[in-house]
């Protein structure tokens, strides 16, 4: 098979005082709808996480880890799952161009959600791929520096270029004039799976593309906890270091974050119902 020829994505120094972040709509209903992956099949690589090392959750998706996993799997066709709200820009376009120079056919398979630094990902598909309910969400470079005015006015031109960055992407993928896709990121386009394929993001919906609920019993729900109320403060307005900061003081965070230790001992001394009553605490 012929395999696309995408551009290898224009990388970034990361800013000192740089934070990452998702955006706190799309965390929010990602965080409702946790889906368990479907495949077993050794050449599937899953990305069910915020993209990016997310320390006090113990998860989050790098590109250390696709590297890992591609190297793992060799020379061979593969599939990524995605159901990600987004996160890390400059993880995401690291993946990006582990995928991109991967020998093989690379299938992407929307999922859930493929959003903001996710959708980026998806962009290195040959064939990608959009199940039924499912949502690809383009915007510009989202992210906080801290600092002083002068910090402010130099990490404008800086998300000027990481903007140009992910557009370039999106125009080779899709094919849209660029004016065309600035427009769609500049309005932070939701796109489903009829709309995403007319407008390049996509290839095919797929209505066999499915995923197992969050009734799943592998469900981790002390994780599932943590997000909901993540995404609550994050709706509220608190950063993303604020919130983890926050939460670790209200004693929601007992455990060392650690992301290789076991679900069972990273999540000990968490109580699930007292994290609940403070996401609907938050909502009211």
């Amino acid at each position: 098979m012929t395999l696309r020829k995408l551009p290898e994505a224009k990388t970034f120094q990361r800013p000192q005082n740089f934070q990452w972040d998702a955006p706190s709509d799309v965390l929010a209903r990602w965080a409702e709808h946790p889906l368990a992956a479907a495949a077993d099949d050794p050449n599937t690589i899953s990305i069910f996480d915020v993209i990016g090392e997310d320390f006090w959750t113990g998860g989050g998706f790098t590109a250390k880890r696709m590297s890992a996993a591609l190297r793992s799997i060799g020379a061979k066709d593969i599939t990524v799952q995605v159901n990600s709200p987004g996160g890390d820009m400059f993880e995401g376009i690291a993946i990006y161009n582990l995928l991109r120079e991967h020998p093989a056919k690379v299938t992407v398979q929307v999922m859930g959600w493929a959003a903001s630094a996710a959708s980026i990902i998806a962009m290195a598909g040959d064939d990608i791929r959009m199940g039924l309910g499912t949502f690809m969400m383009v915007h510009n470079a989202w992210g906080v520096v801290v600092g002083n005015r002068h910090d402010m006015r130099d990490a404008a031109g800086l998300f000027d270029g990481f903007d140009s960055a992910i557009a370039d992407i999106y125009v080779a993928r899709t094919g849209q004039d660029r004016k065309a896709v600035e427009k769609l990121m500049d309005a932070e386009t939701f796109m489903g799976p009829t709309e995403a394929v007319a407008n390049g993001f996509a290839d095919t919906v797929d209505d066999g593309i499915k995923a197992s609920a969050s009734a799943d019993k592998s469900t981790d729900r002390g994780l599932m906890a943590r997000r909901q109320t993540e995404a609550a403060l994050a709706k509220a307005g608190f950063s993303r270091d604020k919130r983890s900061e926050l939460l670790a003081e209200m004693g929601v965070l007992k455990a060392p974050r650690d992301a290789g230790r076991n679900p069972a001992a990273r999540d000990a001394g968490i109580d699930v119902a007292a994290v609940r009553q403070l996401i609907n605490t938050i909502r009211t």
